[in-house]
């Protein structure tokens, strides 16, 4: 049966609506074209004087994952502060940096999200992930699959192996893991750690494969466009968190020879030496460089003031800030030959200059980046802030005078140091909704998401109009999962199960020959326990996967 949406104010950058009144109609599940006259509705919602967008996308969140399970252990004492009561329709659970799983799905969908991805999917734990995904209702969900200190690339790239050989080894590691794109790490670093190295620049050797990050980026980065997987190689480079590792980022950008690469949570990459305290921002540096290179996205990872909990495969500098951890306490660890994990809990602060800098970074880069579409809205989840504050986010970028305010109160050191104050740019609603949704979709690549023209899946979120944007996006008044409504007045009302999305590119099946003798020799796990089967995701009837096209595979 036919559902009405009247009269809403819709806005959609997919079809290029902006802030039109219209009528939305779905029918199974779906987004369908204007009835004709007289057809019978299931219901009507009346959304006079509301605000239209399609379901959000966060496209970098850490949701899934060995780390997260560490992150949780480590910190009780957040779980007890933050619990989460089991009602007739939702679990109980808990977590405020690092919230389970159910209640990791519950407080996506009554903020308007109804997708995340979880970026650093490690092959070897994929299925833990995976599962641990399948227990986050409502939201449709995915994963990058992390590749680039594994040890079989790199022996790869040391024994001179072409570039289809690479393609086809990525191929698999896709096809196995249920992935729908390629993350790369510290690229080389955390491997290099395991033999004491402590830093990789982008040009700088592993000691023991004699390969440097720019080879690594270079084979990923092709082996992705080539396969022709939508979503460019996810790229979280050198020296995170390092001072002066602007110069290494501006480098990766410039480096990159045209390829399509994503750099994720940039925020933590634009770092300058300048100043007293030897630490400056390179805001306007890389967002000049991202608005001149065509190819680059990126997503900003900003951080908000309060008590997180950073959880990382870069193993490196995870290690090199564990100092800071507050609590104090931390892990790191290395898995299998694929790569390494670190946990280190973390409260910034505003009176911190180096914390408050990075706040005014982040925004800066968001204000300085031209175009919506190449910019995304994240906290890199849990590491700069909970996902639960973007709508606090989303205020800052809206509103000049709320984000002076704010400003204002920070360290007066970094007050100086940031061009912030003197940046007019407020976002608009239509742009919100192009990094949030539209510009998400387009760049993971998921067909029917992340619009609201007929053919579309109906996942829409409508909201009422408020000028406190932070009042606003935080408890919508609708939210609609593949047509069912699941959220009304900011509260669960439905619990319904999402997709997996994901790829499986074209690929010479002669390469588990290589990798059986690998896995016989090296893991502690069998090839054939590797692999991830279709029907592991919807053995239990509640789950689905979704397979998007590539454009590319074997040539």
């Amino acid at each position: 049966m036919l559902t009405k949406l009247t009269g809403g104010t819709v806005y959609d950058p997919a079809s290029g609506i902006d802030g039109q009144i219209q009528d939305i109609y779905i029918e199974d599940g779906k987004i369908v074209a204007a009835p004709e006259a007289g057809t019978p509705l299931a219901k009507e919602y009346d959304l006079k004087g509301k605000v239209v967008m399609s379901g959000a996308i966060d496209m970098h969140t850490h949701i899934g994952g060995g780390k997260g399970n560490i992150a949780r252990i480590m910190l009780p004492e957040d779980h007890r502060a933050d619990p989460v009561i089991r009602t007739q329709l939702t679990r109980s659970g808990s977590g405020h940096a690092m919230p389970s799983s159910y209640v990791t799905g519950y407080r996506y969908a009554e903020m308007g999200y109804t997708a995340a991805f979880e970026p650093a999917v490690l092959p070897v734990n994929a299925r833990q992930a995976h599962m641990e995904m399948g227990d986050t209702p409502i939201l449709d969900k995915g994963g990058y699959a992390m590749l680039g200190s594994d040890d079989f690339l790199l022996r790869m790239m040391t024994a001179k192996k072409d570039q289809q050989a690479i393609n086809d080894y990525v191929a698999w590691t896709l096809n196995a893991t249920k992935a729908i794109g390629i993350k790369v790490v510290n690229p080389g670093g955390i491997n290099a750690f395991k033999f004491n190295q402590r830093k990789l620049d982008l040009d700088e050797k592993n000691t023991y494969y004699d390969v440097t990050p720019r080879d690594i980026l270079h084979a990923l980065a092709t082996a992705v466009k080539e396969l022709g997987v939508s979503h460019p190689l996810h790229v979280h480079g050198c020296n995170l968190g390092v001072p002066g590792n602007i110069e290494t980022t501006l480098d990766t950008i410039q480096g990159s020879g045209g390829l399509p690469m994503h750099l994720t949570h940039i925020q933590f990459h634009s770092y300058g030496e300048e100043g007293d305290f030897k630490f400056s921002s390179g805001g306007a540096q890389i967002a000049e460089a991202i608005n001149k290179n065509k190819n680059i996205t990126a997503d900003v990872g900003q951080i908000l003031f309060g008590q997180t909990v950073t959880a990382s495969g870069d193993t490196m500098r995870q290690h090199a800030n564990h100092a800071f951890a507050s609590p104090n306490k931390w892990v790191c660890m290395d898995i299998e030959c694929d790569a390494g994990c670190g946990v280190v809990p973390f409260k910034y602060r505003d009176q911190n200059f180096v914390n408050a800098l990075q706040w005014a970074i982040g925004l800066e880069i968001f204000l300085l980046v031209d175009d919506p579409w190449r910019v995304f809205l994240t906290t890199d989840h849990p590491n700069g802030a909970p996902f639960t504050s973007y709508p606090h986010l989303i205020r800052l970028l809206m509103d000049k005078s709320f984000r002076n305010d704010m400003l204002a109160t920070i360290h007066p050191e970094a007050q100086k140091m940031t061009t912030l104050a003197s940046i007019d740019r407020e976002y608009s609603l239509q742009e919100i909704a192009i990094m949030t949704r539209a510009g998400a979709a387009k760049l993971i690549g998921l067909e029917g998401r992340g619009g609201l023209t007929a053919g579309n899946f109906a996942d829409i979120t409508v909201y009422t109009e408020n000028n406190d944007r932070e009042k606003m996006f935080e408890k919508p008044d609708y939210v609609f999962k593949d047509g069912e409504l699941v959220v009304q007045d900011g509260q669960v009302v439905h619990v319904t199960w999402g997709t997996t999305h994901i790829v499986k590119p074209d690929y010479d099946a002669a390469i588990e020959k290589d990798l059986t003798s690998y896995f016989d020799k090296y893991l502690t796990m069998k090839l054939g326990n590797f692999k991830i089967s279709d029907d592991e995701f919807t053995e239990d009837g509640r789950a689905s996967l979704t397979v998007h096209a590539t454009q590319g595979g074997r040539l």
